[in-house]
């Protein structure tokens, strides 16, 4: 009709996109996933300034305070430490914790004379030691009472601080150990699905291999050909993940090469790699998700059972696996908080991660 003006509507992706955005919002699972998973990603940016233990790794020890139960007091003379010179930037401090130039001595009673401190130093549960220090010698406020408001460990470095600094180990083995599983797998897939024939064969046949090694063995002969380390766990979590992402991805591009839109992509001449990239994947990108968001929770679990088992993470970067592994003796003592508290942390993440794939998964009507 004259006159009338034509209504264009949106794009189809687009509209799909909001409608899967609009139904996640509504979803209480993926809202409480999704409230976890921002709460962890502040943590680990500002874990440092949050943490009692601004030290590097919370490695702050008092062994004389170790083993504390949560909400433990203590009183602490501070002690310059000699040739100690912190020179770190606030952004250093940030990202990697700071030099800490006090001794921390745990004392019991204190007093001034004259230009000395004297203090009752605390040796064990009912003994002390009566010592003295000069005034030079000690911080500019000399005592400060400290909380381990989740007890201190062995070693009497602060749980809360590890748990927190902690949680940079978490999100940062399930990123990595995404972003390679994801690359290499739906690399593979894709091909395999796509071109079919003698190429999904090799493909499926290299998959098959690599799907019958059980996962655990997998890491531990990758980690001992890359060595231990940080990155190195990481990469190797990654390297043993990709198989279920290609086996997702190669079904998933079987289906869709031969639907209308990619037979017209091939009618217009467009390229195999342009199809597949710029046609096949995105729309695909639903499934790819949600399988991102599981492999995120079994890389949390995967890095904690190395870590548990000596393979990880190594000291005095804290994990939440090293962290069981340096306390789950005091479960069955006086004290089993110590290590209950990283293992709640993993089960909270995991928990997030595996609710948000859920809640995805019903969003964006992927069938299971």
């Amino acid at each position: 009709m004259e006159g009338k003006k034509t209504q264009i509507n949106p794009p189809a992706g687009q509209s799909a996109a909001a409608a899967a955005w609009r139904r996640l919002r509504r979803n209480p699972s993926a809202i409480f996933g999704m409230s976890v998973i921002a709460g962890s990603v502040l943590v680990a940016l500002f874990a440092y300034p949050l943490s009692p233990d601004g030290s590097a790794y919370a490695n702050r020890m008092v062994v004389e305070t170790g083993g504390r139960r949560p909400g433990y007091h203590q009183l602490f003379l501070l002690v310059k430490k000699q040739g100690v010179q912190p020179a770190e930037t606030a952004l250093q401090k940030l990202f990697a914790g700071g030099t800490d130039p006090w001794q921390y001595i745990p004392v019991t009673h204190y007093r001034e004379a004259g230009d000395s401190m004297i203090v009752d130093k605390l040796i064990d549960e009912g003994i002390e030691e009566r010592m003295a220090f000069s005034l030079q010698q000690l911080a500019p406020t000399p005592v400060v009472q400290k909380t381990y408001w989740l007890g201190s460990d062995k070693y009497g470095r602060d749980i809360l601080s590890r748990l927190l600094v902690g949680t940079r180990v978490s999100l940062g083995v399930g990123l990595v150990a995404v972003i390679v599983s994801l690359s290499i797998g739906i690399l593979l897939g894709a091909i395999a699905g796509y071109f079919g024939g003698r190429t999904d064969d090799i493909v499926m046949w290299f998959i098959n291999i690599i799907w019958s090694i059980p996962t655990l063995l997998l890491v531990f002969a990758i980690t001992f050909l890359l060595g231990k380390g940080f990155w190195q766990v990481f990469v190797a979590i990654g390297l043993t993940m990709w198989v279920t992402v290609a086996r997702m991805v190669r079904g998933q591009v079987l289906a869709a090469r031969g639907l209308e839109y990619v037979e017209a992509a091939r009618a217009l001449g467009y390229r195999n790699g342009r199809i597949i990239v710029k046609h096949i994947l995105p729309n695909i990108a639903g499934p790819v998700l949600v399988v991102a968001a599981s492999n995120f929770a079994s890389a949390i679990v995967i890095e904690a059972g190395l870590s548990f088992l000596g393979v990880g993470v190594q000291p005095p970067q804290p994990s939440w696996g090293l962290m069981i592994k340096e306390n789950y003796n005091f479960i069955i003592t006086h004290n089993p908080m110590l290590a209950l508290a990283p293992g709640f942390a993993i089960m909270l993440l995991v928990l997030a991660f595996n609710l948000l794939g859920n809640a995805l998964r019903d969003a964006l009507d992927v069938k299971s």
